[in-house]
């Protein structure tokens, strides 16, 4: 039975990834930072019914110790660690680079820059061992080098999240480690991500040029969940990149949006 870890995955896309890999009867690992999210998130994937475990770790993907720890787990328990999702990530405060102040940027940059490599070279370790497993990095805005007053930061990290993931997949290959390295691009997911910053409840005020595009272009993270496992599960290749909101769908959508009206921030 093979078994999937997802780092913040005790809610949002993370957690409906998560759900589909269970429907699938793998182990489903949780990791994530809030003990009471994880709680919550067991909860819910054992309503699920499924021949695979459910294993869960209180986990600050910033501390290389823990991440160990984590991993060493994991594999005492199922033996093997087939697929690893680097999901963990949090939304910077809607300010220009100069208005942000140290902690801030520290902050952001461990958890969606180094965190994601640091979890990358340690399970790299792992499957290397085992000759075989897949890892995959989350895009985001600024991958693509799109820019948006407010998230100069966040897109910087994530733009070396994308140029790290390419190389790791290169190193991988020369290597003949076996182990396939690939991006998922899941486009404007309609989570709290977008109206928090640093994952601590820091509310961020979307203006309503902002909520438009969301609306036209957003997704509840079911929905792209649902594409990103099938793919996962099927991939055979390495350096892959799946991508949900694509150029074409992206135009298809702009041009059906003044009878396709969609309100996602009415509630």
């Amino acid at each position: 039975m093979k078994t999937v870890v997802i780092t913040g995955s005790a809610r949002g896309f993370g957690l409906e990834m998560l759900k589909l890999f269970r429907i699938n009867d793998f182990n489903t690992v949780i990791c994530d930072i809030s003990k009471e999210s994880i709680t919550t998130a067991k909860e819910e994937l054992e309503k699920i019914n499924s021949k695979g475990k459910i294993l869960s770790f209180e986990v600050d993907i910033t501390k290389e110790e823990e991440v160990k720890d984590l991993i060493n787990k994991v594999i005492k328990e199922v033996k093997t660690i087939d697929i690893w999702i680097n999901n963990a990530g949090v939304n910077q405060p809607n300010k220009p680079i100069w208005e942000l102040d140290k902690e801030t940027i520290d902050r952001l940059i461990d958890i969606d820059l180094k965190g994601t490599i640091t979890c990358s070279k340690l399970i790299m370790q792992t499957m290397i061992k085992q000759k075989s497993g897949q890892i995959f990095n989350v895009e985001g805005h600024g991958s693509n080098d799109a820019k948006i007053l407010g998230l100069s930061l966040y897109g910087t990290s994530k733009r070396a999240v994308t140029y790290f993931t390419e190389a790791l997949a290169y190193e991988a290959e020369q290597k003949n480690t076996n182990v396939l390295i690939g991006k998922i691009t899941p486009g404007i997911m309609i989570t709290n991500f977008i109206t928090t910053a640093l994952g601590d409840g820091e509310k961020i005020t979307l203006d309503e040029k902002t909520k438009k595009v969301y609306n036209i272009l957003g997704d509840y993270p079911e929905t792209i969940a649902e594409f990103m496992v099938e793919k996962i599960i099927n991939n055979e290749k390495n350096n892959v990149k799946f991508t949900w909101l694509t150029n074409r769908k992206a135009a298809w959508r702009f041009m059906t949006s003044g009878f396709n009206k969609r309100d996602f921030f009415s509630k």
